[in-house]
Order: C-alpha cells, then structure tokens, then sequence
C-alpha cells in the first residue's frame, strides 16, 4: 500500500464526509493505494456512527474508536499501530489540514528520502490566543532540539513507515514527534508549506490546560532523550558541584575564623547558604544513584533500534 492516512478526532461529525470524500479524489487522482485510518477519540457527537457509514461505504476507510477521550497523542500511537503504508501521513480532522497536500509529501518521503515531513502552516487561521504559544513552542523546541522546524505541531505530517512504527507518543506528545524521532535515530526531517484553511465547522480545542501541558511535555522529552538512559550525568553532575560550592563556603568560613578571628561562622548567612548546598548536592546526587539503579533495571535499557541486518 502506497500511503495510510491517520486521522485522529473528537467531535467532527459535520466534516468527515467531506473530509474523506475529498483524500478519496485526490489519491486516486495521484494513482495511490490508499487507507484512511479514523481515530475517534471518545467523541460525544454522532462521528462514530458517520465512521461506521463511511467504512460500509468504502472499505479503505477503518475506524477505531476510544472508551473515552485519552487525547491526540493516544489517538496517533495507536493509529500508527495498525497503518499498512510504506508512507504514512496525519492530518486533523476539521479540514483545516489539506488533502490536496498528499501527493507531494509522499513524493518527498518515496523519491527525495525523508524520514519525516513537518507542515509549516506558513499564513494561518487561528485565533492569536492559539498563534502566539504556538510560536513560543516552535521557537522553544527549536532551540532546544536542534531540529530546524518552523511548525511542530502543525498536523499535517508524513513519515516513512518504520518511523511510526519505531516511536511511541504519548501525553501531548504529539507536538514533539520530530524530536522523538530524532532520538530514535531518523535525521532526515524536512519541512513543507502548507495551505491552512479556516474550521468550517464545530470549535477549536485547543484550551489553556494544553500549553501547561506542552511545557511541561518539553521538559520531559529534552530530560529523557539526553538522559533517559543516564540520569547520573545530570543529577550527579548538579550535586557534585552543589556540594563542592558548598564544602568550599564552608572552608572559606572556617580559615576566616580560626586565623583571623574575624567573626563567627554562624553570624554570616553565607554559613547557611553553604550548609544548604552541600545538603541540596548530596541530596540530587542520592537521586541520580537512585535512578541510574532503576534505569539498570529496566527491561527497555539495552533495546535499541535496529535500522538493517546482513547474514543475522
């Protein structure tokens, strides 16, 4: 099969007839194998039961569908789970995210070589409440990753196969699958201007939660893909040099004291910030012990990806 569609969705029932009707003419157009995976991530409108009629109508359209509402990150993870397409392409299901865009990502993938192909929503719709922390993020993620993006968390995204089936993406992960990517050692990721059309139908839902989220999911992706597997580097370095400020606080204190009789150690704040930072250094670098114990045990520690093997 030529390309999998992943769609994850809440709430879209207006514009998945058309959402689908309109991937449905431009692959066929393009001469493409097709699937078109749709995501209901516990919707409280009629999309499941729209799923369920387009699926009878054509059997390149599947569907799964969520007990509850796990947010877009599940939605994709399990999505790329069961997709069959040598490329495999996500989009949004409001029909801001242009079908008309398939052909090319999958040209560049198939013929140019990329691992992974970000949208850049070059001129956007979206309310500034929404546009605004989106280029913090951008910006952010940029900076720290490396990964010369202008849109992480546009939707529309295509990927070779054995990307999506070598990541997981989890909490609000999504907006980061380029940087996971990355980490799990696919360099070649390109970017494309897409066209972004205004919601035709239903509310965005985007909310305040989501950027405190998206921090916090940043912080955890920078911590695990540079010390996931070594946390002793970073808890212990901080504590070793913790400490030693510390001891030396106190040193310095101590030769005050007992050769120039200048005053008492515990006179001077700066005991207690020495004290403090010994006790803070022993402490991050017990932590860091501790997690390097636990990263040993874990089952995940040595599996690595694997990208060919001859004569195995």
């Amino acid at each position: 099969m030529d390309v999998s569609i992943v769609v994850p969705l809440f709430n879209e029932e207006e514009s998945l007839p058309e959402l689908t009707a309109w991937i449905e003419k431009v692959v066929t157009k393009a001469g493409l194998s097709w699937e078109v995976v749709l995501i209901d991530d516990g919707s409280r409108d009629r999309s499941w039961e729209v799923v369920e009629k387009l699926s009878a109508e054509n059997p390149a359209i599947k569907g799964i569908k969520f007990r509850r509402n796990y947010g877009k990150s599940a939605a994709l993870n399990v999505g790329f789970g069961v997709t069959k397409g040598d490329v495999v392409i996500t989009m949004d299901a409001d029909l801001q995210d242009s079908p008309d865009e398939i052909p090319e990502l999958c040209k560049m993938i198939k013929e140019e070589g990329y691992d992974l192909v970000s949208g850049w929503k070059k001129k956007r719709h979206d309310p500034i409440g929404k546009t605004i922390p989106s280029k913090f993020f951008n910006y952010t993620t940029r900076k720290l990753s490396g990964i010369k993006l202008h849109d992480f968390n546009c939707g529309l995204k295509a990927y070779k196969s054995n990307v999506v089936k070598n990541i997981e993406v989890y909490g609000e992960m999504h907006r980061y699958i380029p940087v996971i990517a990355k980490w799990a050692g696919f360099n070649k990721i390109g970017e494309k201007v897409v066209h972004h059309r205004e919601r035709q139908y239903g509310s965005s839902k985007f909310g305040m939660e989501r950027i405190i989220k998206g921090f916090l999911d940043l912080l955890s992706i920078t911590f695990i893909s540079k010390f996931g597997k070594r946390p002793m580097h970073l808890f212990g370095a901080m504590g070793t040099l913790l400490f030693i400020a510390g001891f030396a606080i106190g040193i310095y204190l101590a030769v005050a004291k007992y050769f120039f009789m200048v005053y008492k150690m515990t006179d001077r704040p700066l005991f207690y910030f020495g004290l403090l930072a010994m006790i803070l250094g022993t402490q991050l670098f017990l932590t860091g012990f501790l997690a390097e114990m636990v990263s040993r045990s874990s089952p995940d520690r040595n599996v690595y990806h694997v990208e060919k093997e001859i004569g195995i």
